[in-house]
């Protein structure tokens, strides 16, 4: 992949994506997650994948949360690049997707295990993370992403990102995983199959990484856990 076309695909956001932190979430029921294996990951490899991380019945929640939106079309093509830079190209990514905002139940519930999340890396890890932004991610049979960073050093706020899977009984020959790249070999680490409670976590300006082309369709929610880019007066300005 070229260095031209990496640069234009690291960021996903077709507009300003909602500020979920700034979303009430204090009548979500409180899931207790123990993150100590993952800041473990984080700390010794700069990555972290389990199976089974968060409960099945929110896993299934959020499925119908986005099946919901689906229904009500309310499922946009995914772009690459911000603002004026925008595009849409289906030779580099094929998923729909669709900010949470904290407007459902489910949303609300998975969007305080992530403030969980947040202040437990600023607290042990000094990350200095100042937010956290995420969408649903769907792809169709036949669609992938090609291999990309979510940022780039000192181009860009995220550090950490997150990839919860929503597929329950998948199978292998479903296809549809995630490869991680060593950061600087280059060679394939793992596949990471999408299967439903599976979380990966990892630092955003270091694990190249795609979506394998799927067999049916795979659903997921990608987030980044954002520092604080202001400018001038302005929150997170775009890039």
């Amino acid at each position: 992949m070229s260095d031209s076309l990496l640069e234009l695909a690291f960021e996903v956001a077709e507009t300003a994506p909602p500020r979920p932190d700034l979303v009430e979430t204090a009548d979500a029921a409180p899931i207790v997650i123990p993150f100590d294996s993952l800041l473990d990951g984080l700390v010794d490899q700069h990555w972290f994948v389990a199976e089974n991380y968060l409960p099945e019945a929110l896993c299934q929640q959020l499925l119908e949360d986005l099946q919901q939106l689906r229904a009500q079309s309310l499922l946009t093509p995914a772009g690459i690049g911000r603002g004026q830079e925008h595009l849409q190209d289906t030779k580099i990514r094929g998923d729909y997707t669709h900010w949470l905002d904290g407007s459902t139940p489910a949303q609300a519930a998975y969007l305080t295990i992530m403030r969980e999340l947040k202040d437990t890396l600023n607290r042990e890890l000094f990350l200095g993370l100042f937010e956290y932004e995420c969408h649903y991610a769907l792809y169709p049979p036949g669609a992938f992403y090609q291999q990309h960073l979510d940022s780039f050093r000192g181009r860009s706020n995220r550090k950490v990102t997150t990839v919860l899977y929503l597929n329950p009984d998948w199978q292998q020959m479903d296809a549809g995983a995630m490869r991680i790249f060593h950061p600087h070999t280059g060679q394939p680490i793992m596949d990471v199959p999408p299967r439903s409670g599976t979380l990966v976590c990892f630092l955003s300006e270091e694990l190249p990484h795609e979506v394998l082309p799927t067999q049916t369709e795979r659903a997921s929610i990608a987030g980044w856990f954002r520092c604080n880019a202001s400018l001038n007066g302005i929150i997170d300005p775009a890039l």
